[in-house]
């Protein structure tokens, strides 16, 4: 059976430039967030470890966000900037579980999560979490709704 190209839907798979960029903002506002609302739990410092503590309590903070919004939205607003987005490996809408494995991989374990996609799996540009959730990232277009045109004026 010959199959032409027009039957397959064409997914393009972000860059791990874009995916870096699209994370750094994420840590960014997400670490800003965090930092107001650390330090009241400060007066655990003499019970547990902080640095443990701290790190967990973070990476709870950033798979919270990236699950919610990546869950509900398909994006995070790293991914929204950059025009990108998680989606099933077909291209469809996420769902909350596979949101919640996808982002557990960059909340607590990123370094290996990455170095393990990229020499485990090269040119298939997922991170293990991302095959583990069957996920993958892909760029998406901003465009205006089905039946509206912009005008932008020359400024």
């Amino acid at each position: 059976m010959d199959e032409s190209d027009d039957e397959f839907e064409t997914l393009h798979l972000a860059r791990w430039d874009t995916r870096f960029w699209a994370w750094l903002i994420d840590f960014i506002l997400v670490s800003l967030v965090l930092n107001i609302f650390s330090n009241p739990f400060h007066f655990i410092n003499g019970m547990f470890s902080w640095d443990y503590f701290s790190y967990f309590l973070r990476s709870m903070g950033f798979l919270v966000y990236w699950t919610a919004l990546e869950g509900v939205y398909g994006q995070s607003i790293g991914k929204m900037v950059l025009n990108i987005r998680v989606t099933d490996r077909r291209g469809k809408p996420l769902r909350l579980p596979a949101a919640l494995v996808e982002s557990f991989g960059k909340s607590f374990i990123l370094p290996i999560d990455c170095l393990i996609g990229w020499f485990g799996m090269p040119g298939k540009k997922i991170r293990l979490f991302n095959r583990i959730s069957e996920t993958i990232v892909v760029k998406t277009d901003y465009r205006e709704p089905e039946g509206i045109r912009y005008i932008r004026e020359k400024e």
